[in-house]
């Protein structure tokens, strides 16, 4: 997840199989010095302090956690480069807890909906946790990211084909003008 901060999925998806093919485990990555681990991951972006991030966390995975990665948003958040967003996703993929991502997306479209009024990503999840029943929180995080990269886009959203335009209270802002 620290691969994707500033990084598309499809980016991150192409440079996961032969990073993990080489590195498999947490420990074979706690071994190498950052400057290793860049040439594997330089097309991710802001690449120096990912490879400084990742392996930094996984050193804090094996010393703490014997190499198994923590299942707790305290613990997650102690690790360098893990932030919510990144903890959340954990919680929710790895080990199916309910918890809310807010990524770009997920705040961009809670925010046209009239779901949230924040424009802080720590705002924006208390506040979807409160609108949002707790058992669909996994699942709305990823129906708001599909939503926003398919219909809800930042730029020329596709409001005329979305299925929420008569519900969505910024649907009119974006509307052809008739």
């Amino acid at each position: 997840m620290i691969l994707s901060a500033q990084c598309t999925d499809a980016r991150v998806n192409l440079v996961t199989p032969q990073l993990f093919a080489r590195f498999p485990t947490a420990e074979s990555i706690a071994r190498l010095e950052p400057e290793a681990l860049e040439p594997y991951i330089q097309t991710c972006g802001i690449y120096h302090s990912k490879a400084k991030n990742i392996v930094n966390a996984c050193r804090a995975i094996v010393a703490r956690h014997g190499g198994r990665v923590p299942d707790t948003m305290d613990a997650l958040l102690r690790l360098p480069g893990v932030g919510r967003k990144t903890a959340n996703v954990v919680l929710a993929v790895a080990f199916a807890r309910d918890a809310i991502a807010v990524d770009t997306h997920v705040l961009r479209v809670a925010h046209r909906l009239g779901l949230i009024r924040a424009t802080a990503p720590a705002q924006a999840e208390r506040q979807l946790m409160k609108v949002v029943p707790q058992r669909d929180w996994s699942k709305a995080h990823h129906w708001l990211i599909h939503h926003g990269r398919q219909i809800c886009r930042a730029r020329n959203p596709r409001c005329p084909s979305c299925m929420l335009v008569d519900l969505c209270p910024s649907a009119k802002r974006f509307l052809p003008k008739s």
